[in-house]
């Protein structure tokens, strides 16, 4: 069994806002509240990056079209036990699924992380 940092994408819909940081700032806040309100304080949220098409350099995943925003979230939790990448990979989506309902989640990245120092020592 091993632990993993597991990354996911998220695209949330922001309606009535007018300026790319309104909606980032609304969109954060409100995908931590859902996930505070389910006790998955530990879920850290975050607004993605999107690379430039034409110079590849990184910008915020935010898109704005008749007072209508698309937010690309990165939301990244710990999962602890897992049997592998795929088996932490349904754990962090069922986590972050539950809390998030109705929210397109997309796992992008995983990567195992080491032990805590006393349990490598039992």
């Amino acid at each position: 069994m091993s632990n993993y940092l597991v990354a996911m994408e998220a695209a949330w819909l922001v309606r009535d806002v007018e300026d790319i940081d309104d909606a980032i700032g609304v969109a954060v806040s409100e995908a931590g509240k859902r996930l505070n309100d389910q006790n998955k304080e530990y879920v850290e949220v975050e607004v993605g990056v999107t690379p430039c098409p034409a110079c590849g350099e990184p910008f915020d995943s935010a898109f704005i079209a008749a007072n209508t925003a698309l937010v690309g979230l990165l939301l990244e939790i710990n999962v602890f036990n897992a049997d592998g990448e795929e088996h932490a990979s349904r754990i962090a989506k069922s986590e972050v699924g539950g809390a998030l309902r109705d929210v397109p989640l997309s796992v992008i990245d995983i990567v195992e992380t080491e032990e805590d120092a006393h349990e490598r020592d039992d």
